[in-house]
Formats: C-alpha cells, sequence, structure tokens
C-alpha cells in the first residue's frame, strides 16, 4: 500500500481521491476464503463436527481467528449464507430461537378496532384478519434448525460473553435439534408463515414446532473467560487455537498478500515475540503494520515508529 497523507491538519479544502483500502476493509465484505489459513489441527477438528452433527467450541485469544473458519467450511461445502449470533450478558436462548412482537400485535389490533369498515365502506372481517405471522420472526438459531437438505452454517459468537445459565439452556436444542413457538402452538391455524433471520424468506411453521431434518454446522467461539459445565462440553467438538507462531503468522501474510511484501519478516517476527512474551495483540493488526509499513513508499524512519506504536498498540491496555 503506498503511504499517502490525506489529511494535512490545515483546514484547507483539497481534492484528495483515496487509494484502495486492504481486501480485509472492503465493503460490501467478501469473504476472504483462499486466504484463511487454518491452524494445524483445526481442519480434523471441523470434520470431526460434520462427522459427529455436534457443535464445534473453539477457544483462544480475542483475534486470533476463531470465527474466520465457519465463511470458508460454508464456502467449500456449498452451505447458505453463514447465520450468526453475537453473544452480549442479555442474550438468551428464545431471541435465538424467535422473536414475537406482541405489543406490534395489540397495536395493529387496536387500529382495526378503530376502523371498522376497510377503504371500501364494507366492515372488517373481524377476527379472521388478526393473523399472527407479521409479528413473528425465526432468530439465528432459529432459522438454522428450519427443514433442509443441506446443514446451515451459524456462528455462535463470544459464547462465554454470556450470562450463566445460557449454555445450559443450549443443551436441550443442540441435542433435540428442535424447539416449539409456544404463541404458535395454541394458534387457531395449524400453518403459520413466518420470517427468517435476516432476509425476506418464509417458513411454515407446523403446530407450532420446529424441526430439523439436518443439524447445522455450529461454531462456538469462546475467548477463555470463564468455564462450561461437563454436561455442555460433552456436546461439543473442543479445539483450542495454537500459539501464534512467527512460521504460522509468515503463512497469514502470505496468503493475504499474495507474497510476502519486504520489510514483512522483520515485523513479523517482532509480532510473535511480542505475542509468546504475553502481549494481547490480534491477527488483524498484523495484517494491518504489513500493508501501512511496507512497500517501496512506506513510511520510513520516526514517522514508522510512530505508526507501528500505533497500529501494533497491546490490547488489554488502555
Amino acid at each position: 500500500m503506498t503511504w499517502k497523507p490525506y489529511y494535512r491538519g490545515d483546514g484547507e479544502q483539497r481534492d484528495v481521491p483515496l487509494a484502495d483500502p486492504p481486501p480485509w476493509r472492503r465493503f460490501p465484505r467478501t469473504p476472504q476464503h483462499r486466504e484463511y489459513q487454518p491452524p494445524p489441527g483445526l481442519v480434523d477438528a471441523v470434520n470431526t463436527a460434520l462427522h459427529l452433527r455436534r457443535p464445534l467450541l473453539v477457544s483462544g485469544p480475542a483475534g486470533s481467528g476463531k470465527s474466520s473458519v465457519i465463511e470458508q467450511v460454508a464456502h467449500e461445502l456449498k452451505l447458505q449464507g453463514v447465520l450468526r449470533w453475537h453473544i452480549t450478558s442479555r442474550s438468551s436462548l428464545a431471541d435465538a430461537l424467535y422473536r414475537y412482537d406482541a405489543l406490534g400485535r395489540i397495536h395493529a389490533q387496536s387500529l382495526r378496532a378503530a376502523t371498522p369498515h376497510g377503504p371500501t365502506g364494507r366492515p372488517g372481517r373481524g377476527r379472521s384478519r388478526d393473523e399472527i405471522g407479521p409479528f413473528l420472526q425465526l432468530g439465528p438459531l432459529g432459522t438454522a434448525l428450519i427443514p433442509s437438505s443441506q446443514p446451515r452454517a451459524l456462528l455462535i459468537d463470544e459464547i462465554d460473553k454470556s450470562d450463566l445459565d445460557l449454555p445450559s439452556d443450549l443443551l436441550e436444542v443442540l441435542e433435540r435439534g428442535e424447539f416449539a413457538i409456544p404463541e404458535l402452538v395454541r394458534y387457531r391455524k395449524p400453518r403459520v408463515a413466518v420470517r427468517l433471520w435476516d432476509t425476506d424468506e418464509e417458513y411454515t411453521v407446523v403446530r407450532g414446532r420446529v424441526e430439523c431434518t439436518q443439524f447445522p454446522f455450529i461454531l462456538l467461539t469462546s475467548n477463555g473467560e470463564r468455564d462450561f459445565s461437563p454436561a455442555f462440553l460433552r456436546r461439543c467438538i473442543r479445539y483450542t487455537m495454537p500459539p501464534l507462531t512467527a512460521e504460522l503468522l509468515h503463512g497469514i501474510v502470505r496468503a493475504h498478500f499474495d507474497d510476502a511484501p519486504e520489510g514483512s519478516g522483520e515485523l513479523t517476527r517482532k509480532f510473535a515475540e511480542r505475542v509468546a512474551a504475553g502481549e494481547h495483540l490480534a491477527i488483524d493488526q498484523l495484517l494491518n503494520a504489513v500493508a501501512l509499513l511496507t512497500g517501496e513508499q512506506a513510511p520510513q524512519g520516526e514517522q514508522s515508529e510512530q505508526l507501528r506504536e500505533l497500529v501494533l498498540r497491546e490490547l488489554s491496555r488502555a
């Protein structure tokens, strides 16, 4: 990448065309199928999870590339687009399975009651117009469990950030591959079309139950910030990301830049030394440094050192 001072801090307006960004920062995002380099053992772990139809729990520091593998798996196996469930302390199993907009439905009922005649002046159809389907949407996990000829790919990201009960709540769904929607179990119609997650497509739920025919490929990631119960762990195939060695990082750099740019070897070696010394750094920081600080027109001298410190700042410090 060619270094250019787009912004000069003098308040003067200029026509300055921006150069193309690095491939991993182009939008809409394009998955890096060929660029991702699975560490030793991860390919076997993925295939084991696929053979046994078990979730794959990948543990490792933030920024070590845990979640990237699911894009490559979905691409190579021609699975549908990856579903994503990003975990927070407020995440619940119910929200991952389905969302019911009860207030929206009540509001729609109130509007119909206030306008008993339709636009033609004829009386409304009353109760038959009160449909529940438009107010229901399957969540990412619920969408992954609908019947299909091919498994869906689901990323459950940073499961260790959930509250204490969520992993236990997941057990039955992960074991049985089915769930019920109580609002539809007791609904007057046996078949209701509901929207899928992150799309306008619909799926017809029969008698309030969703039962998968192909268990999805589920990747759970953990930063290693908490322990999980044996009951949860025995339902998963577990893999721990290996330490980021210089050899492993050189392979990643070569994959992202087609070849190792001049100067990238020294950056990679020092990066690996800092990680081995216990510093918390992410792989994308190394890629940013290589993109910014190598090449014929890369910044030199003091400016290069300042930019290196800027993009390779240790993550556990403010």
